[in-house]
Parts: structure tokens; sequence; C-alpha cells
């Protein structure tokens, strides 16, 4: 383990999602407080199933499943999707797993410290909190240990050395209370190889207390890069949803930014499904949060007017790769989206 050197002076840094991968990592649900009831955790391996076997149309997927659950697994998973078996406390792969990074030549990864989404009292992480090393090492990468409290869905990078983050996530209290944002920053480019951070207020309404699950601000809901220069937003048309001004505070703070080589940031914005509340309240349904692998895109469908709309934003930013909406109506129920249930291991 590289506890004390810097990932990036050694070199490495986070390559772009639309970098050519390896393989993808995935995490199976198990029977937990997220998926209570076993009518919560069929729906839930059904839609994770469904994820991996879009995603394996692609490239080889690996599934982390809790030990003794691998048969069942591989009757929903099918044949050509690897398992491994390991403890697991939840299913989010984007947040437990480790961060991939690479140097051209070789593999490496960040373990930053997890504590369960900021140690939320629904939350339980003893086992995810080891899930990022033991990854890591079945990949056979060079470990870098962090001790900044992050998940893969609080990053986003350019592959050209920018990120994007949210203050309600790296600078909140109930992760890292006595880091400053120069801190903060600095441990980032320390471990991602970046240069420049663009900062968001704040995530969506539905990913706060008291809405259920959520994450307290992840990025990969918000906004994300689609090529250096261009970020996709997530904007709410409908001036009843809370998140309309939110959106509209986001995308106004990202047209006023550079990059890290100095680009002037184009924003793409993609409308909010037309659903806005459910029987818990608000919802947080967004296309933002999708995921690219080896020549496909997918993308998350809520079975709404607007999800062939959103497909087609997404297919003139990525003509070259195929589309795919895969409903996430039973993954975002749990708190997150495709691009949190999925984690990227880079082509070395």
């Amino acid at each position: 383990m590289s506890a004390a050197t810097s990932a990036a002076a050694d070199g490495f840094r986070m390559p772009a999602e639309w970098a050519p991968h390896e393989r993808t990592w995935m995490a199976w649900p198990g029977p937990n407080v997220t998926f209570s009831s076993e009518e919560e955790l069929a729906e839930s391996r059904a839609a994770w199933a469904s994820v991996a076997r879009t995603v394996r149309r692609f490239e080889p997927v690996t599934v982390v499943c809790g030990p003794g659950q691998s048969t069942e697994a591989a009757a929903l998973l099918g044949p050509d999707i690897e398992l491994v078996e390991r403890e697991l406390d939840d299913a989010w792969m984007r947040d437990i797993g480790p961060t991939f990074l690479t140097d051209g030549s070789e593999l490496a990864a960040v373990d930053w410290t997890f504590n369960g989404w900021g140690a939320q009292d629904w939350a339980r992480w003893e086992h995810d909190a080891k899930i990022g090393a033991y990854v890591s090492d079945l990949a056979g990468a060079r470990t870098y240990t962090s001790r900044l409290v992050n998940e893969g869905g609080a990053i986003h990078v350019d592959g050209e050395g920018t990120v994007l983050l949210t203050e309600s996530v790296q600078l909140g209290p109930e992760r890292n209370p006595h880091w400053t944002r120069e801190q903060v920053e600095a441990e980032i480019h320390r471990m991602l190889g970046t240069r420049k951070a663009i900062w968001l207020p704040r995530g969506l309404t539905a990913d706060y207390p008291p809405h259920g699950y959520g994450t307290l601000g992840h990025v990969d809901i918000v906004a994300a890069f689609a090529r250096p220069g261009v970020v996709v937003a997530h904007t709410q048309p409908d001036p009843a949803h809370p998140d309309h001004e939110v959106c509209k505070e986001n995308v106004a703070l990202l047209r006023g930014q550079t990059d890290a080589r100095g680009r002037s940031i184009e924003v793409v914005e993609v409308p909010a499904p037309t659903v806005l509340a459910d029987d818990e309240g608000w919802v947080d349904y967004s296309y933002i949060n999708h995921y690219l692998c080896n020549g496909g895109v997918v993308l998350c469908g809520f079975a709404d007017p607007r999800d062939e709309n959103a497909a087609g934003i997404f297919r003139k930013l990525f003509p070259d790769r195929t589309v795919t909406l895969v409903d996430a109506r039973t993954i975002f129920a749990g708190g997150g989206g495709i691009h949190c249930i999925t984690q990227q291991q880079p082509r070395v």
C-alpha cells in the first residue's frame, strides 16, 4: 500500500470515463436496510442484472456478491459475467469500490475512506469500507490509500486535469469536518492527477434527508463531462419542483467556468423526466447518471415521455456509441442510478 506517496507524483491519473475500459465492476444487492423486503430485494437484483447484462454487451463485467449468493446471482446474470464472493453491506460499487488510475503502462487505484455517505443513520459500512482495497487487489492495481472521505459518485473528471465536485459532499461536516477547501482540492489533485476543481454548491433535493437513501449531493446525478470542455447538466423545467432553482444555479455556475486547459465550459442541458414526485416525495430522476462503456452509453430510463429526448441528446454527443435505455426506477428507489452501481477499470 502506498499511503504517504502521491499517485499524481508517481505519474498516475484518472482517465475520463470515455477512455477504453478493461472491464466494469459491480456489487450484488443483498439483504439489508436498502432492500428491506424480499420483494424489494428481488426487484433490485433484477434491475442490477439488467444493467450488468447491458454493459456485458460492450465489455467484461465482474460482480462482487455476498458469500453464498453466487448461484442465485449467476441465474440472473448469465454465464458470461464473472462472480467473486466477499462480505458486503450494500451494492453501490461506484462509491465503495476503488477509483482506478493509470500511467499508461500500469494500473493503480485510490482507496478513499468510506463512512456510509456521511455516517447516515441507515447506513452500514463495516464491510463496504474494505471493498475498495479488495477490488484494487483483485484487479492487480497499485493501491493508494487516502484519508479523504469520498466516493466515486462524488467526482467526475475530463481526463485532462479538471474535476467536478460538490461542496455539500467533500466539504460537508458529515464527511470531512476538519478539512478546508484547499486541503480537499490538494488531496483530490494528489490522488487523481487533476489540476483544477469546479465546485457546485449542492446536489438534487431528494439526495438529502428526509428523502430516503441519499448521498448528500453527489455530482454524478447533476453534471458530468461528455468530452473535454463539454458538460451535460441536469435541468428541471417545472418550477413546482425545488430542483428547478438548484439546476438554474448549477447551469449558470458551470457556464461561467473554464477547465484546466483554459477552455470555457459548454453546457448541454438534459431535462428531467416529467414525473415530479412519488409516494415518498420529490424524485431526483436524472439522465445524467449514465454509464459510458466500450462503444456504449447505458442511459437511465423511467418509462417517461422524455426518455427518447434524452437518448437523442446522448446520441448526438456520442455518435460512435450505441445508446441503450435501461429502466432505472428501482435503482433510484434505493438511492442511486446506473452510474452509481458501476465502476470502470481503464485499459492499460
